[in-house]
């Protein structure tokens, strides 16, 4: 998936930068949360504005605090429990204010109510394919399955919304966010579907085995 092909790409690319701020005292935590921010207000104060080329590229700008932040926690050898959970914490909020502020938008001034509800599905159904992730892992499973990541989700959405903001047809971004929904549907299938598998067969392993 994308977050494979790219991670190596982007860990290089940022690498120097990540060092830098270490450098200059900048804890991966103030980065995740200052990204996190950046994103929020992009996407719930440029966006309802109408602004969504500008607002795509302020988005853009600060979304990338996700693969900073990681390449500094790892080069402080912080990889640990509380990084992994406040990234997640906000990667959601991130997420949630990215297709709010779009279906706020076309709520009101940009007046296609279509693209505002399929916007609200994409966020729903985004944070349920997080939802059955997590629980799944809490529970001792493996949910990392699925067609929809966050990677394609975000890349899909900011690409489209920002050439909508250039001129490109409403329709692009309504099917672009139709077929999105329709992906995270599917994942959320998929995932469903792999932790019913293995807890058939974690019953199956513990009714096979012997009477003490």
């Amino acid at each position: 998936m994308l977050n494979k092909h790219a991670r190596g790409f982007f860990t290089a690319l940022f690498t120097p930068f990540a060092r830098w701020l270490l450098r200059i005292g900048v804890s991966p935590d103030a980065v995740t949360i200052v990204g996190t921010a950046g994103v929020v207000v992009g996407a719930l104060v440029l966006y309802p504005l109408g602004e969504l080329w500008w607002g795509t590229l302020f988005i853009t700008a600060f979304i990338f605090s996700d693969v900073v932040d990681g390449i500094m926690a790892r080069l402080q050898d912080r990889g640990g429990r509380w990084g992994n959970f406040l990234d997640s914490t906000l990667d959601r909020i991130a997420d949630g204010a990215l297709f709010a502020g779009v279906a706020i938008w076309f709520f009101t001034g940009g007046a296609d109510t279509a693209i505002a509800v399929a916007a609200l599905l994409c966020l729903v159904l985004g944070m349920v394919v997080s939802y059955a992730r997590a629980k799944a892992e809490a529970l001792g499973f493996h949910a990392n399955v699925g067609i929809a990541e966050r990677a394609e989700r975000l890349v899909s959405v900011l690409v489209v919304t920002g050439f909508t903001g250039l001129g490109l047809p409403t329709v692009v971004l309504f099917a672009t966010l139709c077929l999105l929904a329709l992906a995270s549907f599917v994942t959320v299938v998929q995932r469903i579907t792999a932790v019913h598998r293995q807890s058939l067969d974690e019953h199956r392993g513990t009714a096979s085995e012997p009477a003490a």
